[in-house]
């Protein structure tokens, strides 16, 4: 949708009227405002809903992109356009938790849709007891079990993409897609 120009929005705050007394009854000044009138309506009614453009629930859907790229959101274009919507009004939340477990587990719940289950192998351990075992050798990796929605299948390739976005460099990638519990149903 182009804002330059809605055909036949009128504009809040006519030109015309605005003008000395001399000018009320000059058809060629009256004339010649309605056409300016023509080209700022659009830009005026922008103004007037500017805080509608920072909302994520009101913003155009062309402007989604512009507003995610505010918040570091990182939309896809090819979700649904009430997901970008969620994503970026809950992008701010997603950022103090970036890093981790709850922060991968809240950003793949709405991304997706899906529970993970997140088994970090990071290798900080520690233990209260003084002289207690070493802990083991860490794996180098991030393993990400999510659980398929019943009936809905999940791109295993889309979920690795935002697993590694959210993965430390040290560490490797894995994704696991287990199968769905059956609904309550019994289908």
């Amino acid at each position: 949708m182009s804002r330059a120009a809605v055909p036949g929005l009128p504009s809040r705050y006519p030109i015309g009227g605005l003008l000395p007394a001399l000018y009320a009854d000059d058809d060629l000044a009256q004339r010649f405002t309605a056409g300016l009138d023509t080209v700022l309506a659009p830009v005026l009614s922008t103004l007037d809903n500017l805080p509608a453009y920072f909302d994520p629930a009101l913003t155009p859907e062309d402007f989604l992109p512009w507003l995610s790229s505010w918040v570091g959101a990182g939309i896809d274009p090819d979700w649904p356009a009430e997901l970008r919507r969620a994503a970026v009004a809950r992008a701010v939340e997603l950022h103090r938790w970036r890093g981790t477990r709850r922060g991968l587990t809240e950003h793949l719940r709405l991304c997706f849709g899906v529970e993970a289950h997140i088994h970090d192998g990071g290798g900080a351990a520690w233990s209260s007891e003084p002289g207690a075992e070493l802990p083991a050798a860490p794996t180098g990796e991030l393993l990400v079990r999510v659980r398929a929605p019943a009936g809905r299948p999940v791109d295993a390739a889309r979920v690795l993409a935002v697993v590694r976005a959210s993965c430390p460099a040290h560490l490797t990638c894995r994704v696991e897609i287990l199968p769905g519990a059956p609904d309550e149903t019994g289908d």
